[in-house]
């Protein structure tokens, strides 16, 4: 079966990308989550949202990559976006976490709203390992295919022009992107923000400040870690 990269995908990254839509391990995951509709599971996030991190982050304007592993499984929280939750969602765990490092860091009151889309939109790519995952079920959807096109696009941001910024929390995270340029963009590594492990040296990390002083040392504008009560559209995209 033939098929086209994703037409909603910002072109930014479909230079880059397109070619991947293209090769068999993606024809066989389409194949898979075809198979899953057919059996009426339910799978998070929308089809529409699969690749929301791409329309909302150019590949030109990153700046800061947070590694997640796969999304959400409970009602109403994934939406294409690592840690983040739809606006009036209760805020999850590790998310909490992430709030109190902030907090403690730079001062900043979070947690109206886990709607990390306003990070997305100043250069913050929200990126998810696997991005899509069965409901209830927790990393249903690993070894699927979806971490080849992952590591793909750490790839292409990895040889981006531009210097930026990479939080790598827990391990699963830290291997997936082993092979970053450290002279050229900044690594920045910690146990993962979950409650069973924030405690072993997230929360004091400090990797907020830490980026943004990154960012500003190589000209480029910082991050507003700050979060509104706002909404944004979500994009059409297709698998």
């Amino acid at each position: 079966m033939k098929s086209t990269a994703h037409p909603a995908m910002d072109p930014s990254w479909a230079h880059h990308l397109n070619s991947e839509f293209e090769k068999e391990y993606m024809q066989q995951l389409r194949q898979f989550l075809k198979a899953e509709y057919s059996q009426k599971k339910i799978i998070y996030p929308q089809k529409n949202e699969y690749f929301a991190a791409f329309n909302l982050t150019p590949l030109d304007q990153v700046k800061v990559v947070i590694l997640g592993q796969d999304p959400y499984h409970g009602p109403g929280q994934a939406h294409g976006f690592c840690f983040s939750v739809r606006k009036d969602v209760r805020t999850p765990p590790s998310l909490v976490n992430i709030f109190k490092e902030i907090r403690s860091d730079l001062g900043i009151e979070n947690g109206r709203s886990g709607d990390l889309r306003t990070w997305a939109q100043q250069g913050v790519l929200l990126l998810n390992s696997v991005l899509t995952v069965e409901g209830g079920k927790a990393g249903s959807h690993s070894g699927k295919g979806w971490e080849s096109f992952t590591d793909k696009v750490i790839e292409v941001v990895n040889k981006s022009a531009q210097p930026c910024v990479f939080l790598l929390w827990g391990s699963h995270a830290q291997k997936k992107a082993a092979h970053v340029n450290t002279q050229k963009h900044l690594v920045l590594r910690s146990p993962h923000p979950s409650p069973l492990s924030a405690h072993r040296g997230f929360l004091g990390c400090r990797h907020f400040s830490k980026a943004n002083k990154f960012l500003i040392d190589n000209q480029r504008e910082p991050i507003d870690w700050e979060l509104p009560l706002a909404s944004e559209d979500s994009h059409e995209s297709t698998i």
